[in-house]
């Protein structure tokens, strides 16, 4: 019995410490592109972002915030048309790549533009290694993109909806 409670104990104290040790490794996010295009174009002061956006649009796309799930009226909207930034309206996804990820997030299977209007960046806080998202254009916060999508791509843009607008396609 001593020797079940040492492994158990043992076996806690290491993952305490790698996880202690992962976030200590690198407590900020780094980026992982590095396409020179990916330069901020929008520069606003936070005054003039809390001034055009709303207290929860805010909260998530320059605070970095995440939506309740389930919550968003886009996770289940299926409309023809464009999905942009809410913060500066640069397009980033087509009604084309969206699907029901299952998550409580619109989610999508790629993106516009071929990698130039949305910033992947690795985030590593609350405890977890992932890729951040980030509008390209203004830096805001979009969600986080995952290698577990069930398309042919293989992935899924998890996007809270409030760091999007819709654009109706025109017939």
């Amino acid at each position: 019995m001593r020797k079940y409670h040492f492994k158990i104990i043992t076996l806690v104290l290491c993952g305490l410490t790698t996880f202690n040790l992962s976030c200590q490794t690198n407590p900020t996010k780094q980026e992982t592109n590095t396409n020179t295009n990916m330069e901020n174009k929008v520069t606003k002061t936070e005054a003039e972002w809390k001034k055009e956006l709303t207290t929860e649009q805010y909260y998530v796309l320059r605070e970095k915030g995440t939506e309740r799930p389930f919550t968003s009226a886009l996770n289940n909207f299926y409309e023809a048309g464009t999905y942009v930034c809410a913060g500066c309206g640069t397009e980033l996804f087509t009604s084309t790549q969206k699907f029901d990820g299952h998550c409580g997030w619109p989610s999508f299977d790629g993106e516009l533009g071929g990698g130039d209007r949305i910033k992947k960046i690795k985030d590593f806080s609350h405890g977890m290694i992932r890729t951040e998202i980030v509008c390209s254009n203004c830096n805001g916060h979009l969600g986080h993109v995952f290698d577990d999508g069930p398309t042919a791509s293989g992935l899924r843009y998890c996007v809270n909806g409030l760091s999007l607008n819709f654009k109706k396609k025109e017939d």
